[in-house]
């Protein structure tokens, strides 16, 4: 770290006098802002009061502008009303970063200073706090002191960085500065990392690394798709992506225009807060499970994908085994698409019919229904009937009557082999002499591997209309967890930019996993990315968590903390006891987060029932549950992903309960939701994987 050749004291004198001069300048502008949102209103309640009295005596047209004005009224004091909104946040924390640029000719550096908003003064006319999106920003995150260059309006410019200072400011006080010669991190990040977990997922604007940053600011990408190991910050980055988008194309691109697809709503509610904080507005979002709902119109009941992990841990069934892994294979795409080409060919057999002594050959109708593929079954035959009779009276110049039209629709009927979607589904696994592979759980539902590859055929042999032809960019979470049939289902519904995240070492299920060069197949036109570095946790938990599922690739920060402890006790019992001690030391910590983190639902809630009365925040974690919360909370590593504790414990770390390739995926994303402390107990032998 290199500080500037300046006393620290006259620099720190200085940083404060202009901070000081930051919070006048945004008072003042509040100020102005808030006394223009009073004005607006006021004007607002006299258009309204002169409308309602004179409302007889005025023409349409006159109504109509008045209307027209109160609107535009209402228009204007909505965006004051957001600009203070932001003006209010830079109150909080103005800036993070500084970076002094000179351009060519220039005697010396000009301060550059960025924050989560742009902030421009009005009465001086002049740029006081840049955007962290802002293409100049990307000096702060891109280059170490020296030579520079960033795109600009006119085209790329080229400069020099004289100086870089970060910045933790509350309101008016710095609280930590540092300057730097090299890219942002290592202290600041450090110091960031080693703070505790809050109730949601924290921005990174601070602390973004120059390969995050690449990643955050790719507006080219069609399909971009991220692997990240456990603690890389994938998530968080792909939020920053869509905010860096939303300034990026603010004229084209809004927050309704965006969804997520997520894998639960908790971790939905726990990524909640992100863009908010980056001042967008919060995101539509959705689960597979509702995507697979609408589709089929709520008329089939089937598990969900937290059903049947649930079922897959607690049975370990290896003929449910083989069925998801079967549905899980690029084979059986291929496979799905010829029989759906061999229904098409067989479900419609045309044969001669005659109308009132009028031939209709057979290669007529067979024409006309294959040119409808994309209809559903009665609507082909509708419209095979509207046509024939078009034909007819175009040829013969004779007009069909009520009978003849009944008589021809019922001869059309017979030609079709009429079949629910479902036993045309369950009819694949006949035709391809695997009978097995299709079973239905517990009031004939179907599973939930069955879902997609039923809408696929329905897609194929009917069409769909997709709901969501409004959406302009996909987010999709938890990649690793979707087959190569739902990426093909989700090619085909959604027609726009998508960015895809996950990790193939935190499958909770690898009967159905998917790597990024799976999916990068079902996306012609992907880009992949490859996150290596892991920040969340200490570089002793990710030594540890390395020894269950080595790779060699992962890069993990050194940020030394407690060493992982295993606990051996002489039975259940005393395991409990040793949980709630552990329970009770962080009760008494800093700590705001504790995991007790399990293999199965059952075991989690047979933990959190031993629990109860022993902390006063405990929650249980199931597939109901809408929110994440500060306290203890019990979960299975199913439910974990994707969140973050400052302390995890894993219990029943046993060599029966994690034995299995599936058991080794659960124990490692279970240790790398740890932060800053991982404890494992076990009665027992240990599970071979530690």
């Amino acid at each position: 770290m290199s500080l500037s050749e300046t006393p620290r004291s006259a620099v720190e004198i200085e940083e404060r006098e202009r901070l000081a001069d930051v919070h006048d300048r945004l008072q003042r502008a509040l100020d102005a802002t808030a006394a223009r949102i009073r004005d607006y209103a006021r004007d607002i309640e006299e258009q309204k009061t002169y409308l309602s009295e004179n409302r007889d005596e005025m023409d349409h047209i006159e109504k109509i502008a008045s209307r027209e004005s109160i609107e535009q009224s209402v228009r204007s004091g909505d965006f004051l009303l957001e600009k203070k909104k932001r003006i209010q946040k830079l109150q909080r924390s103005p800036y993070f970063g500084r970076f002094d640029v000179a351009h060519q000719n220039d005697d010396g550096g000009a301060p550059v200073y960025i924050g989560i908003h742009h902030f421009f003064d009005d009465a001086a006319r002049e740029n006081v706090v840049y955007d962290w999106r802002a293409p100049i920003a990307t000096l702060f995150y891109d280059y170490e002191t020296g030579p520079a260059r960033y795109d600009s309006p006119e085209g790329e410019v080229d400069c020099t960085i004289e100086l870089k200072r970060q910045f933790r400011i509350s309101g008016d006080e710095i609280q930590l500065m540092i300057d730097s010669a090299v890219h942002v991190v290592d202290d600041v990040l450090q110091e960031e990392l080693s703070r505790s977990s809050d109730e949601g997922m924290k921005n990174i604007v601070a602390t973004i690394q120059r390969d995050q940053n690449r990643i955050v600011r790719d507006d080219e990408a069609q399909e971009l798709i991220i692997q990240g190991v456990a603690g890389s910050g994938k998530t968080s980055i792909a939020l920053h992506r869509i905010a860096f988008l939303l300034y990026r194309f603010k004229d084209t691109l809004t927050s309704d225009d965006i969804l997520i697809i997520s894998p639960n709503r908790v971790f939905a509610d726990y990524i909640s807060n992100v863009l908010p904080e980056l001042g967008e507005e919060t995101v539509n979002e959705t689960s597979m499970e509702a995507v697979a709902d609408e589709l089929l119109d709520g008329q089939y009941r089937f598990q969900t994908f937290f059903e049947q992990t649930a079922a897959l841990l607690e049975k370990d069934d290896e003929a449910m085994k083989r069925r998801l892994e079967y549905k899980a294979s690029p084979d059986f795409l291929k496979q799905l698409d010829r029989y759906a080409a061999h229904v098409e060919r067989t479900q419609f057999q045309a044969e001669d019919v005659w109308v009132s002594r009028r031939l209709v050959p057979a290669w007529l109708l067979d024409e006309i229904f294959r040119k409808h593929r994309s209809m559903p079954g009665n609507e082909r035959i509708r419209q095979v009937v509207r046509e024939v009779e078009q034909k007819v009276g175009n040829q013969y110049n004779y007009d069909l009557m009520p009978d003849d039209r009944k008589n021809l629709k019922a001869a059309v009927e017979k030609m079709f082999q009429r079949s629910t979607l479902r036993e045309t589904y369950k009819g694949f696994y006949t035709w391809i002499g695997e009978p097995d592979l299709f079973r239905t759980v517990k009031n004939s539902k179907l599973e939930y591997a069955d879902v997609f590859p039923l809408i696929y055929l329905k897609m194929k042999l009917e069409g769909i209309r997709s709901p969501y032809r409004k959406v302009k960019h996909l987010l999709i979470d938890e990649m690793q967890d979707y087959t190569p049939v739902q990426y093909a289902v989700i090619d085909k519904l959604f027609n726009c930019r998508k960015t895809i995240l996950g990790d193939a070492n935190q499958s909770v299920n690898p009967c159905n996993a998917s790597t990024s060069e799976d999916i990068g197949r079902a996306f012609r036109t992907s880009a992949r990315v490859t996150l290596n570095k892991s920040y969340r946790s200490s570089y002793e938990i990710m030594q540890f968590a390395q020894r269950i599922s080595p790779n060699p690739d992962l890069e993990p920060i050194e940020r030394h903390g407690e060493e992982p402890r295993v606990l051996a006790c002489g039975s259940r019992a005393k395991e409990l006891e040793a949980i709630r001690a552990e329970v009770a030391a962080f009760t008494g910590s800093d700590f705001n987060t504790l995991g007790v983190i399990c293999k199965t639902q059952k075991q989690a809630r047979r933990t959190y029932e031993a629990l109860q009365g022993h902390a006063d925040r405990l929650h249980l974690l199931t597939e109901e549950s809408r929110s994440f919360a500060r306290g203890v909370i019990v979960c299975t590593a199913h439910m974990a992903k994707g969140l973050e504790f400052d302390q995890v414990i894993v219990p029943e770390a046993n060599a029966t309960n994690y034995q299995t390739p599936m058991d080794r995926n659960l124990l490692y994303v279970a240790c790398t939701r740890a932060m800053h402390r991982l404890v494992l107990t076990h009665s027992g032998a240990v599970t071979p994987f530690v």
